[in-house]
């Protein structure tokens, strides 16, 4: 089986750890290959980022296809171009956001979001919504730590983060922990330890929805809105990503 986790920012020592968090769960004999956009922003931290981050999934996604990727993970918290992508994939598209809330909503009656910035909580509650996890999301917390000050000792990102987390436990009632951003993902079970409650990880847990769907023979819906794009010639800078 082969997976291809999609950074969707142009960071290599970030796709390189999301490589290493998705290959820790993986399978044996499950394939993990992470990649990132030719394209793009050097994190996503806004609207305006996710707009190009979408573009770039887009991109990888046609290449993997082409490659015979048996399915793709979208591995930055927005899940930006999921719909899209899962226009071009015949296999199954899961994006971390969405994977981390059905994970989270199995092991707790309700939990809590610990992300980035501030400013891109809104973000994440579109996504709650969107995905119909109003009533099990108690809340959304941000760090204001910045996507690239995740790898940076002198950030104190993991304080910062256990602080949040205690304090959304609290304030919250909830009974589990989403993290909120694909960077995090290897201070997933340092946390778990800490806190005493789930803590979930998208990357892993997109790595194991994904296993599971490939293995039970699933892919995405070619009926209706999923269908592959219609033929058409796109101008411009998209004129390379035409649908054929």
């Amino acid at each position: 089986m082969k997976l291809r986790v999609i950074n969707p920012n142009t960071t290599a020592s970030m796709t390189a750890l999301i490589g290493e968090a998705a290959r820790a769960v993986a399978a044996p004999g499950t394939l993990i290959e992470a990649v990132q956009p030719t394209f793009g922003a050097p994190s996503i931290e806004g609207h305006h980022d996710d707009v190009w981050a979408a573009a770039g999934v887009a991109e990888q996604v046609r290449l993997g296809e082409a490659a015979g990727a048996d399915a793709h993970i979208i591995a930055c918290f927005g899940d930006p171009g999921l719909h899209g992508a899962r226009e071009l994939a015949r296999g199954p598209v899961i994006g971390i956001a969405e994977a981390a809330f059905h994970a989270a909503s199995l092991l707790a009656t309700g939990f809590s979001v610990v992300t980035t910035l501030t400013r891109t909580c809104v973000i994440a509650e579109h996504l709650v919504v969107q995905y119909g996890f109003e009533r099990r999301c108690r809340g959304i917390h941000g760090t204001d730590i910045a996507v690239l000050e995740l790898e940076d000792p002198a950030s104190n990102a993991f304080a910062r983060i256990l602080a949040c987390a205690e304090q959304a436990l609290v304030n919250d009632r909830s009974g589990a922990i989403v993290l909120g951003c694909a960077g995090m993902a290897d201070l997933c079970h340092t946390l778990q330890q800490r806190l005493g409650v789930p803590v979930v990880d998208g990357v892993a847990a997109a790595v194991k929805l994904a296993e599971g769907l490939v293995s039970l023979g699933l892919g995405t819906s070619k009926r209706g809105d999923y269908a592959l794009p219609l033929a058409k010639t796109y101008a411009g800078l998209a004129a390379p990503y035409s649908p054929k």
